[in-house]
């Protein structure tokens, strides 16, 4: 009787992952750029909080009521902390996702602020949401990497 060698059952799994996790990286490293891009435009508002409450005013009065509602009660009041939140955030999750350390929690992060942001700004309830980059494409790749 012949003799059946069989292969380990590791080894097809392995090779499966190889192109799967260049693939994030890529995506990864892609995205952490982005998020570190972003964090440089807001660096400002470290020492000047008051940038970034202006938005929130400035933004309020033609919103739709879900997002007034939330300008006024939620964002409004917290300016001074956002204000140093978010681009602190922004540059923690895209280093993280650059070295690919910990992308699961920054991805879910990420996922926070990016949805925190268009709600804020009303882009859900536009059309135009979903021609725009940060919009569909940026959700997806962040949901892929806190799911991947």
């Amino acid at each position: 009787m012949a003799s059946v060698t069989t292969i380990p059952a590791t080894a097809p799994r392995a090779a499966a992952e190889t192109p799967r996790w260049s693939a994030f990286r890529v995506l990864g490293i892609g995205v952490g750029i982005f998020f570190i891009a972003m964090s440089m435009n807001k660096i400002q508002w470290l020492s000047q909080p008051d940038l970034l409450l202006n938005r929130f005013v400035k933004w309020a009065p033609v919103d739709s009521a879900p997002v007034r509602w939330y300008l006024q009660h939620i964002a409004i009041p917290a300016a001074p902390l956002l204000a140093r939140a978010i681009p602190i955030g922004e540059f923690s999750v895209g280093v993280a996702f650059i070295l690919g350390i910990a992308v699961r929690p920054a991805a879910i992060l990420a996922l926070f602020l990016v949805l925190n942001f268009h709600f804020g700004t009303g882009a859900f309830f536009a059309w135009e949401f979903l021609r725009d980059g940060t919009g569909p494409p940026l959700l997806a790749a962040l949901i892929a990497m806190a799911i991947a």
